[in-house]
């Protein structure tokens, strides 16, 4: 018997990484020849985006991911981080219970209810506001991606906190330190790794977020060059114009050279914060 659980354990982890390999090999192969064929150059430092003219560049939408996941967790990270140490080391336990339902609910609500709503409130408040021709803007997809981050964030950040020895703690009390300043020098950083992975699958969900951020952000292929600007994510390129790219054309082959770009880029956010987490800790 624990042979036998032994050899489902190990197919599971084989499972898991021949899905990774599946679809990078996937990607390179349905991408790479459209890039070929563009050109490299063209294709991820081109600023227009036309799939019926053939114009093919991803400039736009690369700066767009990039400026709406940075926006997203600068506004999450930090209100994500500050509830979960609230939750594990401050807050009342009837308190902690209200608001940790509130957060799993958070993470329940389909990423279509959050575009809807931030298509009928948020966006209109951003046009009244700043008097603009129209509140789909890359400032309303930093907020929505913000809020949609945000259980992530706290529910990984609240399990690396509570798993804090407690006895860190207590010596720091011991030495006279506060109870607020033994949460932030040495339960925080005592859980750095934990935080760290709170903060990938947070930048994981803000950077393939499509359909939600596809109701506010306007989707056009814009330079992000103002927070309201119109403008149209990695992902929202891909949804908005898969279903009109003919099968076989070079439109279609270069919405999956989109997608191979996606797919390199987090994993290269994910590689870089790893290889930060390994040098702290051998630090």
């Amino acid at each position: 018997m624990e042979f036998i659980v032994k050899m489902v354990f190990l197919l599971c982890g084989f499972v898991a990484v021949g899905c990774v390999l599946f679809i990078c090999i996937y990607l390179i192969i349905a991408g790479l020849p459209a890039i070929l064929e563009i050109g490299v150059t063209d294709f991820l430092f081109g600023t227009e985006w036309a799939g019926k003219q053939g114009k093919f560049g991803i400039l736009p939408f690369i700066l767009t991911s990039v400026a709406g996941t940075a926006g997203a967790v600068l506004v999450g990270v930090p209100i994500g981080l500050m509830t979960a140490m609230f939750l594990a080391k401050v807050a009342p336990p009837k308190a902690a219970k209200v608001i940790r339902t509130a957060v799993e609910l958070l993470a329940g609500i389909p990423s279509i209810v959050y575009g809807l709503v931030g298509m009928i409130v948020l966006v209109p408040a951003i046009q009244r506001t700043f008097e603009l021709a129209s509140g789909a803007s890359l400032l309303a997809a930093i907020v929505v991606l913000a809020i949609m981050i945000l259980p992530s964030i706290v529910n990984v950040a609240e399990t690396s906190l509570r798993a804090v020895p407690k006895e860190y703690e207590e010596a720091s009390l011991a030495l006279g330190a506060t109870h607020i300043e033994t949460i932030f020098r040495v339960t925080l950083p005592a859980a750095r790794s934990g935080v760290a992975t709170a903060v990938v699958l947070g930048v994981g969900r803000a950077i393939g977020e499509a359909m939600a951020i596809i109701m506010v952000s306007g989707n056009v292929p814009n330079m992000p060059d103002s927070l309201f600007t119109p403008v149209r994510f990695l992902t929202t390129a891909i949804a908005s114009e898969m279903s009109y790219a003919g099968v076989g054309t070079l439109w279609r082959q270069a919405l999956y050279s989109v997608g191979l770009v996606l797919f390199l880029f987090i994993m290269l956010i994910n590689v870089i914060l790893n290889l930060f987490i390994k040098n702290k800790k051998e630090g």
